[in-house]
């Protein structure tokens, strides 16, 4: 069935996200997740590694498909770059969880012209730690936000936002194959896996072209759809194969920056 993108967009306005959004059927799902899976077989821990378009064709084929840049380009306009694509993998009967954050806090980029999907890839239920959000909140600017030093909490600086009022989140299960779409503003989090299986999902954030890194001028992204008529980022060179030596050599290397990146105030 297609997408309804007009009202997936003045929902996304008004929430700040959309959640349930099918992307992919059950089978496309299982097949992602087995060519993950296969990948990590030989790898080792893809979980939140940055780039991984840039390493596995599998990532890259989700993030470009047509009916995910339409749902993007109702978002943050036809111009898109594509930022950073994660894994973010809760192992089963684990404390790993997510604190109450705003995403754009630490990017270091210029606007909000800026749109993270979350695909499911196994089931996101609430057993299983599945997104929770505040509607509204990407309209309320930016919250305060203090660092910790939590082993547990799968952001970099284990960032948190306190006295979030949970009365007002929404939990957003998904099945495989579906995702959500969040703003940079959106108070979000997410608790840990209590369920037997993995909870596995592509964490991906796309950007206007005319959204610029202010930290420095060495950020690398990849055009995704329109032009790019402002040349801020250096381009990423998208997977031709799976895990190629020279591929991962510059991941690896991609990886480090966007740590220093995201790990500065």
């Amino acid at each position: 069935m297609a997408l309804d993108i007009s009202s997936l967009a003045d929902t996304y306005r008004r929430d700040g996200y959309v959640s349930a959004v099918d992307i992919l059927t059950p089978d496309e799902a299982a097949d992602h997740r087995r060519r993950l899976e296969e990948a990590e077989a030989s790898f080792g821990s893809l979980h939140y590694r940055s780039k991984a378009h840039t390493i596995l064709t599998s990532p890259l084929e989700l993030v470009t498909r047509k009916d995910v840049l339409d749902v993007v380009e109702s978002m943050i306009g036809p111009d898109i770059l594509l930022y950073n694509v994660t894994y973010i993998i809760k192992e089963p009967h684990t404390p790993s969880h997510v604190s109450w954050h705003q995403d754009l806090t630490y990017w270091g980029l210029s606007n909000d012209e800026q749109v993270s999907m979350w695909l499911a890839l196994s089931p996101a239920t609430t057993e299983s730690g599945c997104m929770r959000m505040i509607p509204g909140s990407h309209t309320k600017g930016v919250f305060q936000h203090e660092t910790k030093d939590d082993p547990t909490n799968v952001l970099l600086q284990s960032q948190t936002v306190l006295g979030v009022p949970e009365d007002e989140s929404v939990m957003c299960p998904l099945a495989p194959g579906q995702a959500s779409f969040h703003h940079g503003w959106t108070l979000h989090a997410s608790m840990p896996n209590n369920s037997a299986d993995r909870r596995i999902g592509l964490n991906v954030q796309y950007v206007s072209t005319s959204t610029k890194q202010t930290k420095h001028d060495l950020d690398t992204a990849m055009l995704v759809r329109g032009e790019d008529r402002y040349r801020y980022y250096e381009y990423d060179t998208p997977a031709k194969g799976d895990l190629e030596p020279e591929a991962v050599e510059r991941q690896r290397a991609l990886e480090d920056k966007h740590k220093e990146i995201a790990g500065t105030t």
